[in-house]
Parts: structure tokens; C-alpha cells; sequence
């Protein structure tokens, strides 16, 4: 179902959309969220923020000269966090969408696109219910699950994700549909179809004339 619109030329705003959507999926399936990586991120930003606003209400009501040797030692350590809050980020949380569990079962998925590239990658970490882990990387253009005027359409990119992770796909064995591999990695029509048929967009007509092109075919 269509249920936004964005900007389809914003690769921003495409997979930001789309994280949203796979943590959404996820948690719906019943994935416990680990936050951990994110609490991290979140406390090293709140510790900037109350710095800077100590710092600025001190020299507010007290003067420059009371409290410039604070505001020095506020400066270094402004810059520390924010030099901590980098390394976290492209170091450690590698552009995490989602991280959590199920029965047992560890998933943790990060997401990723290139400049001037409409295609959105996963990296998937599976660790099963054993230790060892094992990752792979998948891909797929935005196109698939986002129709030509901007609207996310939810059903092909949760099957193209069921089908495409095993973990999701034992989770969601209605959308993993390991035959249709292929067919999910550009599925353009059919997210027209699923659009129209929720009235947000127009029909594209490709898929009922291939049709009626075979039934004319075996008549002849």
C-alpha cells in the first residue's frame, strides 16, 4: 500500500524512507530492537548539547573573565565528544538500520547508497542460534518498491527482503518466495499495480496487455 510521497530524486529521502520501513517491517515481525548502538549515539549528543548550553549560560551570568578557563576546558571537551560521536558513527554503528532477535536468532542489517546511484544495498549479519555469524550483501533499486511519482509501496520490498533474507523470510514465509528472486529485483509494474489499485496512482496498463497479447497468440 502507497502510503507517502517523497521526492523520487532525492537518494536522501529515498532511503531514509526506506530504513524507516525495513525497522518497521522488522518489529512488526516480531524482532526484538536491540538500541543499544543508538542509546550510545544518542548519550554522546545529549552530553555535547548540555555542555554547550552550560558553557553559554555561565558566561551569560557570570562574564567572560570568571569563566573563561571553564569555557577552554568545555571547548576540549565539545570537540572530544564530537570526535567520539564521529568514530561511533562510521566506526561502530557502520550505517546499522537495525540490530535485534528473534527466538534466539541475531540479525543485525546495515544500509548503505552510492552517490548518484538510485539503488539501495544491505549488508545483513545473520548469526543464526549458534556464535558464528555469517554476512552477505544484497541490492535492489529503489524502483521496486517506490512508483514513478514518489509513493513507497510496502508489499514488494518486504517480499523482496523475505525472499532475499533467510532469517526474514522464516519470519514472513507468505512474502519469501525464493522462485521469484529474479522478478523482485525490478518490479516496476507491479508497484504500479499495487499502487492503483489503493487509488494513488494511475494504472501503467503493461501487465493486462501482456496478457491479452498471449490469449491472442494461442487463438491464432
Amino acid at each position: 500500500m502507497a502510503e507517502s510521497k517523497i521526492s523520487p530524486y532525492s537518494l536522501t529521502d529515498l532511503k531514509n524512507t526506506t530504513d524507516d520501513a525495513l525497522a518497521n517491517y522488522l518489529r512488526g515481525l516480531h524482532f526484538h530492537q536491540d538500541n543499544t548502538k543508538l542509546d550510545v549515539r544518542l548519550a554522546i549528543g545529549y552530553a555535547s548539547v548540555i555542555i554547550a548550553a552550560a558553557t553559554f549560560a555561565a558566561d551569560y551570568k557570570l562574564g567572560w573573565e570568571a569563566t573563561k578557563g571553564w569555557t577552554a576546558v568545555a571547548v576540549v571537551a565539545y570537540a572530544l565528544l564530537n570526535g567520539a560521536l564521529t568514530y561511533w558513527t562510521w566506526a561502530v554503528e557502520k550505517g546499522c538500520v537495525f540490530d535485534g532477535a528473534k527466538d534466539g536468532r541475531k540479525i543485525s542489517i546495515a544500509s548503505k547508497t552510492n552517490k548518484h546511484e538510485p539503488t539501495y544495498y544491505l549488508t545483513v549479519t545473520d548469526s543464526g542460534s549458534g556464535s558464528t555469524a555469517s554476512t552477505r550483501q544484497i541490492q535492489a533499486p529503489f524502483t521496486a518498491w517506490f512508483t514513478a511519482d514518489g509513493f513507497f509501496v510496502a508489499k514488494p520490498f518486504q517480499q523482496w527482503l523475505a525472499t532475499s533474507v533467510e532469517a526474514i523470510g522464516d519470519a514472513d514465509t507468505k512474502n519469501a518466495s525464493r522462485d521469484e528472486r529474479d522478478e523482485l529485483a525490478a518490479p516496476g509494474p507491479e508497484v504500479e499495480r499495487i499502487a492503483q489499485s489503493n487509488g494513488s496512482v494511475e494504472a501503467s496498463g503493461t501487465e493486462s496487455k501482456g496478457k491479452s497479447g498471449k490469449r491472442s497468440k494461442k487463438r491464432g
